[in-house]
């Protein structure tokens, strides 16, 4: 049985940081590229980083520069390092692991909140 469950979100105030952790199970971690989305309230779930099994990362534009994604093969664990937080962070994140298009595995997600 395949889970990815997430941990690490909460309440941050603007330019605070936060970091989330996603621990995979039931998966051979190392052959899966990881990512994470997000949702907000009333939008489309968004790619905000991804990480290939080889370690090349990607980020959308509007959080480059302040999050960082890394993934830790020992431990089946990606992590997302959120920096300099805004209110538009503010979101549900999914993690996620998939082989190509052909299988594709979410966790359930933890809440971000940026407020002061």
């Amino acid at each position: 049985q395949v889970q990815l469950v997430e941990s690490g979100g909460g309440l941050v105030q603007p330019g605070g940081s936060l970091r989330l952790s996603c621990a995979a199970s039931g998966i051979i971690f190392t052959r899966y590229a990881m990512d994470w989305y997000r949702q907000a309230p009333g939008k489309q779930r968004e790619l905000v980083a991804a990480i290939t099994s080889g370690g090349t990362t990607n980020y959308a534009d509007s959080v480059k520069g302040r999050f960082t994604i890394s993934r830790d093969n020992a431990k089946n664990t990606v992590h997302l390092q959120m920096n300099s937080l805004k209110p538009e962070d503010t979101a549900v994140y999914y993690c996620n692991a998939h082989l190509g298009m052909a299988v594709n595995y979410w966790g359930q997600g933890t809440q971000v909140t940026v407020s002061s």
